[in-house]
């Protein structure tokens, strides 16, 4: 699986931070960052960290 967060959309609201800390966190500016090809043990806190995004920023892609 490999994520993709739309930078332009995302609003830093940190649902993703709580759902899935290992993927996802904010950098010393605030800033969103992730980790593009987390490991595949991740893919249920990752696919729960996209669903709760709201503004839909984030992008899984299977393979």
């Amino acid at each position: 699986m490999r994520v993709e967060v739309d930078l332009a959309v995302c609003e830093n609201h940190g649902q993703c931070v709580f759902a899935a800390p290992e993927v996802f966190a904010f950098d010393d500016d605030e800033r969103l960052t992730y980790v593009a090809e987390p490991a595949a043990e991740l893919s249920t806190a990752v696919r729960a960290a996209a669903a709760s995004c709201p503004v839909r920023a984030i992008t899984l892609v299977e393979g």
